[in-house]
């Protein structure tokens, strides 16, 4: 890192809890209500991470309507099919003992975010969450992340992303900001190393050994 490290930001999806399975059905669900073929379970899988209105627009459905309907199904089922990481809690609880400020950093909508680290508490471990607007505005990683380094007032060189697919990569080198990968989540073989990653945690535990803290 070109400084000091002062804030540690974090994807959410694949990153600090599991939310395949919600979001997977979430999806059947709205291509379901929008008389869409189903899709195979390689497919259904690529959903996990990116954009939504990507993704329903890369199939060729009009974005704004699978949102819609995929909404109606996750806003009271599928956000709760979810589950935190084993090794989660250790990982934040041992930032705060170092005294660096975490912050989450995420394209899915600021307001189911925050609903996700409610449930499973969480939130008190974070001093800013950002995340795209209901109606697709700010869901890129570089977007958000622009938004998380505002708020803390530092330079991005002073914080690093811990993210488990290629557009964290991505969007964290768009943004000037170093790059730790977490290899449990859900991207590919191969994928965040092939993205530009070069620092990789097996685990939520090896974070801590990355970024020298306890």
């Amino acid at each position: 890192m070109s400084s000091p490290l002062r804030a540690v930001l974090f994807d959410l999806d694949g990153t600090l809890t599991d939310s395949r399975p919600g979001i997977i059905n979430s999806v059947v669900y709205a291509l379901e209500q929008l008389g869409v073929p189903a899709l195979s379970d390689e497919r259904l899988r690529a959903f996990v991470g990116p954009p939504l209105h990507d993704s329903f627009a890369d199939l060729g459905i009009e974005p704004e309507a699978a949102v819609a309907a995929y909404r109606g199904y996750f806003a009271t089922t599928g956000i709760y099919e979810n589950s935190v990481y084993d090794g989660v809690p250790a990982l934040l609880s041992g930032l705060a003992v170092a005294g660096l400020p975490l912050a989450v950093a995420t394209s899915k909508p600021t307001v189911f975010a925050l609903r996700v680290l409610d449930h499973f508490d969480l939130t008190r471990h974070f001093v800013a969450v950002h995340g795209a607007e209901l109606d697709g505005t700010n869901r890129h990683k570089h977007e958000v992340l622009a938004l998380a380094l505002a708020s803390l007032d530092i330079d991005a060189g002073a914080a690093v992303l811990v993210g488990d697919r290629a557009a964290d990569v991505i969007g964290a080198a768009r943004c000037g900001v170093p790059f730790i990968g977490a290899s449990w989540g859900y991207g590919e073989p191969g994928e965040l190393v092939t993205a530009g990653a070069s620092a990789m945690a097996p685990t939520p535990g090896d974070v801590l050994t990355l970024i020298q803290v306890g």
